[in-house]
């Protein structure tokens, strides 16, 4: 399986500690996060990891030429100072020939403690161009923003509705062709809501809460995460 992690934001959350450092790289337990994000694809069978990186990219490069990686290949999409939000990076990296017909895409600052096997088997059956992974969420780690019934994406937004109860997990798959006629800078949120407009967006529910380094509290929980979790040790 190949993945897509998107590291190229300026991670302002997080500063100032993200003044000198790309938020993927962030010491989590005494290790950068990345550490941990790419052992646990590797542990759920991802051989090969694009990058997209801008900010701050070329010390994520310099971390994995100075760390053995858990995973058969990483390549680089440098979006450099011009960023193209998350989908423009998607855009570029189809252009430079980065990605495969289909392919995974998670965030630089996640830790999702997931199976992906039965993730990917799920959008290869579904006939639909992109699957989103969805949490029932009612609010309590962030706005919930889909509309997720009897196994169906209905809505994808980030405007609120009544009728969201579930949270976009940030586990994504897609079919490359999506991105051949894309503009060079748009978000990829804008996608996935035109998407579940037109039925087009499978959804897979997942049980398990996720994990981000985005902002202070985030991180804070992810270390008690690892701290408390020893069978997720052996698999990082």
């Amino acid at each position: 399986m190949q993945c897509v992690i998107l590291a190229g934001g300026l991670g302002t959350r997080m500063r100032p500690l993200t003044d000198t450092c790309p938020k993927t790289l962030l010491p989590v337990s005494g290790r950068p996060f990345a550490y941990y994000q790419l052992h646990w694809l590797a542990s759920q069978g991802v051989d090969d990891v694009v990058y997209c990186i801008g900010h701050q990219g070329r010390m994520i490069r310099d971390y994995w030429l100075s760390e053995p990686p858990p995973v058969h290949s990483i390549r680089y999409v440098d979006e450099g100072e011009k960023l193209r939000g998350t989908g423009g990076a998607l855009g570029l990296a189809s252009c430079e020939g980065a990605l495969d017909e289909s392919f995974l895409v998670i965030y630089g600052d996640s830790f999702l403690p997931v199976e992906f096997h039965p993730i990917w088997r799920a959008f290869q059956a579904s006939g639909m161009p992109a699957l989103m992974t969805v949490l029932c969420n009612q609010g309590r780690w962030d706005h919930s923003n889909v509309v997720y019934e009897d196994g169906r994406m209905i809505l994808y937004d980030k405007q609120a509705d009544p009728r969201m109860q579930h949270i976009d997990y940030g586990l994504s798959a897609f079919c490359r062709d999506l991105f051949d006629h894309m503009p060079e800078v748009f978000d990829l949120a804008k996608l996935l809501h035109d998407l579940s407009l037109q039925g087009r967006l499978a959804g897979f529910e997942v049980k398990q809460r996720f994990y981000e380094i985005g902002s202070p509290a985030g991180l804070h929980d992810l270390e008690q995460y690892l701290e408390t979790s020893p069978g997720l040790q052996k698999a990082v």
